[in-house]
């Protein structure tokens, strides 16, 4: 049992003592309810926050999509096309540059006295291809006796020099004459047979036509350009009819194009790629987005290199699909989904492009000086370094070094995208550069 000693204590203290806990208690339920408050605008300005620092991150990722975007369009148009990390070309502008500076030196030289006109120290100059004709021009003094004496002069040598030159396209008519012989016994009349032409009637000869060709397609002149370059010699060729004349080249250049195709169908790897062209809409005098598909045969084979161009109106898979119709092998391509059902249907495996790869890093270099496009940069310069060492061996060599060499330091390439792909941002330009490869 315990003792309990009675408080003494007037009921005013008592009344006093309860009204005191009271106070603390309403002090205390107003704390709490400030700490609730203070709590909820906490989360609240943690949300505020969070939502920040997400569109921040949104904004600096478009912010960078949107620089490496400018300077890829400024690079199209007004750089340099190399993607070599140490690329030493000249600014376009230094080839008139120096050709000014050579004519104002000889503008210089023809102004100066004879007597004083200082000696010039030409650079190395490379020695004129062997396979030119030469046409020979001898310049005979104008006395066979010497000045000097009178006598006769004896010859001792020869001073040789050589100046490079060229004609000009040269327009010439052939005149076919085909005599008529007749049998004035049986009266038949016999003549040779018209020789073959890729025109039957035509005006052109197979070296205009293959000038033409030749210029509009490995010179990239116009067809106008030709019409005028004609037109110095007195010749008029209208646009049309240059236009007619290469379609008719193209029909008959397509058995060899077929056989082309055919060969390399043969080839158990090909490269493939599309490029957009503008093609013109016959009878609406606007343009239309065509595509040629390029196919070509690998670099590394012994064979003659065969390149194919299919042109076709559109980007869609099934144009692939029916130019590979039937072939099995390895098809090396970039990653654009239209080939995908090419592998999906197990006749053609796929190999990846490590150029088309390398490109993403190399534009986020060039554009923003990005630390990690560069390592990449490095990672696949070592691979390239032992791509080009392999490309003399032959095949069996070749695969031993890539297995050898090149195969790990794919799977340290390998390893690096994957950690490295963990603290970037999801949406900026390194991650799909990342993603890609």
């Amino acid at each position: 049992m315990h003792d309990f000693t009675p408080l003494n204590a007037s009921s005013g203290e008592v009344a006093a003592l309860i009204e005191q806990m009271r106070r603390q208690e309403d002090a205390h339920r107003r704390v709490l309810a400030e700490q609730a408050l203070l709590q909820a605008e906490h989360a609240r300005l943690q949300t505020v926050l969070t939502q920040r620092e997400t569109a921040l991150k949104h904004a600096e990722c478009r912010n960078q999509a949107l620089i490496f975007e400018l300077a890829h369009l400024r690079r199209l148009r007004y750089g340099v096309k190399s993607e070599a990390l140490n690329a030493h070309q000249r600014a376009l502008f230094e080839e008139g540059l120096e050709a000014d500076i050579a004519a104002c030196e000889a503008r210089i030289e023809q102004e100066q006295p004879e007597l004083i006109r200082p000696h010039r120290t030409r650079a190395g100059r490379q020695p004129l291809p062997e396979h030119l004709p030469r046409i020979e021009h001898r310049h005979e003094p104008a006395f066979c006796h010497c000045g000097q004496c009178g006598q006769t002069l004896v010859k001792i040598g020869e001073d040789i020099s050589e100046q490079l030159d060229v004609e000009p396209a040269r327009f010439f008519v052939h005149r076919h004459i085909r005599p008529q012989y007749a049998c004035r016994h049986c009266e038949t009349v016999t003549a040779a047979p018209i020789p073959p032409a890729i025109i039957d009637g035509g005006l052109a000869a197979p070296g205009l036509l293959a000038w033409v060709a030749i210029s509009k397609y490995a010179d990239h002149l116009p067809l106008h350009r030709l019409m005028q370059i004609a037109a110095r010699d007195g010749v008029t060729l209208s646009i049309s009819t240059l236009a007619q004349w290469i379609g008719r080249v193209g029909v008959a250049l397509q058995p060899l194009a077929d056989r082309l195709t055919e060969r390399l169908r043969q080839q158990r790897i090909l490269h493939a790629d599309e490029t957009p062209v503008e093609q013109l809409d016959p009878g609406s005098g606007k343009t239309l987005k065509a595509y040629l598909w390029a196919y070509r045969s690998t670099p590394m084979s012994a064979d003659p290199p065969i390149i194919v161009f299919d042109d076709q109106t559109g980007r869609a898979g099934h144009h692939a699909r029916a130019f590979l119709d039937g072939w099995q092998g390895q098809l090396m391509v970039d990653d654009y989904g239209g080939y995908k059902a090419l592998f999906r249907e197990g006749r053609v495996i796929e190999l990846a492009c490590m150029a088309h790869a390398r490109r993403t890093f190399h534009e986020l270099h060039k554009a923003q000086a990005h630390p990690i496009a560069f390592e990449a940069l490095q990672h696949i310069a070592r691979i390239y370094a032992i791509e080009q060492r392999g490309r003399e061996l032959d095949i069996a060599a070749r695969a031993a070094l890539r297995r050898d060499e090149a195969q790990p330091l794919l799977a340290e390439f390998k390893a690096w995208l994957d950690s490295t792909r963990l603290s970037v941002a999801s949406n900026s330009a390194i991650a799909k550069a990342i993603d890609y490869s």
